[in-house]
């Protein structure tokens, strides 16, 4: 019997080279995984550790009265807004550098009241959906796309849930929104994601970077994610106060409206008041959903639509 030829060696090379890339690049982008099924939300008093415990004997305790007292009113809703004595959101539009900005204000009797979902309530890998169809399956009012986790490494926490713990990166850093309604700007580096839990997290949100802190701007005028261009969409989010919160989404790529660059947003942002404020996976991912209805101007590959995410942060 004829041995095969050793020039077939290099081109049988060549192939098995390019199907094993072919195929690490549908893993990575493209086959979905299901690791776990989201699991029920932790409420804020019922997260174990000193810092819930704090808040429910603090002033998050009043707030509490106030939302079981005020849990029958009727829901005054306009095209932007929603108060129903818990939940208080007012949807304003701004025009700045060249870029129309959407900012829904949300001051809620508890923090219960702001959630995250995952796309077909399920927590794995290239697991996706648009923004409002996931707002749509999880009832939210007001709704905008989370920090993509699937497509990035970095912690995650979910209502209280850890799901993933995993760092790549000690210098990332993340999102907190911790039980008593505050929130602040972590790196992986300096805790693990079952310490944040123990201290009160509910969720962590891991994409970046952080734009404002204690009311100053963190961010240089040169800084981006990756090779992110200057001006994008955007999508962030922003603490006033505990419990006084801002979305703030923005778009761009389109000859109506330039898009941000980071420190424009942690600027814009930074006029609004926030002492905390936190860039989120922007890009065609960028979306604001009121009451059912995609209030901004998504775009995706040159046209307006939605781009399909793993997760949404909402109000509901």
């Amino acid at each position: 019997m004829k041995k095969p030829h050793k020039n077939l060696w290099p081109p049988l090379y060549g192939l098995a080279l390019v199907l094993f890339t072919v195929y690490v690049l549908l893993d990575a982008f493209v086959i979905p995984r299901t690791y776990a099924a989201q699991q029920t939300a932790v409420t804020a008093a019922a997260v174990s550790s000193e810092t819930a415990q704090t808040a429910a004997a603090g002033s998050s305790s009043d707030a509490a009265a106030s939302s079981s007292g005020s849990s029958s009113a009727a829901a005054a809703v306009t095209d932007t807004s929603y108060s129903d004595g818990n939940i208080s959101i007012t949807i304003t539009q701004y025009r700045e550098n060249d870029t129309t900005i959407y900012v829904a204000d949300v001051t809620l009797a508890s923090v219960d009241a702001l959630q995250t979902a995952f796309a077909q309530n399920t927590y794995g890998k290239n697991i996706t959906a648009t923004t409002s169809a996931i707002a749509s399956e999880c009832g939210a009012i007001l709704a905008i796309n989370g920090d993509y986790y699937s497509a990035r490494s970095g912690y995650v926490v979910r209502n209280g849930v850890l799901y993933r713990d995993s760092s790549s990166d000690s210098s990332q850093e993340d999102f907190v929104l911790w039980a008593d309604g505050s929130g602040s700007i972590v790196t992986e580096g300096s805790a693990s994601a079952q310490e944040l839990v123990d201290q009160g997290a509910l969720q962590v949100l891991s994409f970046g970077p952080g734009l404002v802190e204690n009311g100053e701007i963190t961010v240089s005028e040169n800084e981006e994610v990756g090779r992110a261009k200057a001006s994008n969409p955007r999508t962030a989010i922003g603490v006033i106060s505990p419990l006084h919160y801002v979305f703030v989404v923005s778009d761009g790529r389109t000859d109506a409206s330039a898009g941000l660059s980071l420190y424009q947003l942690a600027q814009f942002m930074q006029g609004l008041g926030v002492q905390t404020a936190y860039n989120l996976d922007g890009g065609g991912s960028s979306t604001m959903v009121f009451n059912g209805s995609v209030v901004n101007q998504p775009t995706t590959n040159g046209r307006i639509g939605e781009r399909k995410v793993s997760d949404i942060v909402y109000i509901g």
